[in-house]
């Protein structure tokens, strides 16, 4: 694998830091995933709190990929900004 990207020069090996800042912004992600599991089984479908506090967490574990791979996509485009070439 090459070091460093031919046409824009960006170093494709990212430091422990960047994982560690995924980290940091996939906990509201992953509010906003739960925040809308709740609102979905609680006040639309009027569930009990048993059932909602169920959905929430197979809402959690079905969508945990999704989460750290938007969480991740968000961050690295905080610090890294693509241009396209013309």
């Amino acid at each position: 694998m090459h070091e460093r990207c031919d046409s824009c020069n960006t170093k494709f090996k990212i430091e422990s830091s960047f994982f560690f800042g995924a980290m940091y912004v996939s906990y509201p992600v992953g509010l906003i995933f739960v925040g809308l599991a709740f609102l979905f089984s609680y006040i639309i479908f009027d569930l009990g709190l048993n059932i909602t506090y169920l959905s929430i967490l197979l809402v959690m574990i079905i969508f945990y990929p999704v989460i750290i791979r938007l969480s991740r996509n968000i961050c690295i485009n905080i610090f890294l900004h693509y241009k396209k070439p013309f």
